[in-house]
């Protein structure tokens, strides 16, 4: 079984945004060898996720519509309050709100690699979600298989 292990590092420039990884993915399931097995995209952020779904810039902005209704930015949130009180820590972003939105996206998607190819369907492609922006950030992509 072969594991290769490798961070891609991205950059975001405003607040919400879908940055479009999919081939740096694929770059790396290439690089590793695997023909049969899966492909992990993890981000190591609590302010930012991974999803899949289908590169259309008007189904984007709807996404980030709904993202902005279901957790608005000026609710007050607790999490804001408690960074305050941490200011030897903290960054000055008030974030509960991004850290809300990522509960909901989750931080990780696992595609299946067969024939050495990722088993996304045609409309598919991995985002990388940003919610807290704009920020240089890395993402874990872990493949494993034969």
């Amino acid at each position: 079984m072969k594991i290769k292990k490798q961070i891609i590092t991205t950059e975001s420039k405003s607040q919400i945004e879908f940055i479009d990884i999919t081939h740096d993915v694929e770059d790396v399931l290439a690089s590793s060898g695997v023909r049969d097995g899966q492909v992990l995209v993890f981000s190591p952020h609590s302010t930012a996720s991974i999803a899949i779904n289908e590169d259309e810039s008007l189904l984007l902005q709807d996404f980030q519509r709904l993202l902005y209704r279901l957790v608005p930015i000026d609710e007050r949130y607790s999490h804001d309050l408690f960074e305050l009180k941490r200011a030897n820590r903290s960054d000055g972003r008030s974030n509960g709100h991004s850290h809300c939105k990522n509960f909901l996206l989750g931080a990780s998607e696992t595609i299946p690699v067969e024939g050495g190819k990722m088993l996304l369907g045609s409309h598919q492609n991995i985002f990388f979600v940003e919610m807290d922006g704009a920020r240089k950030r890395d993402i874990i992509v872990q493949v494993i298989g034969e």
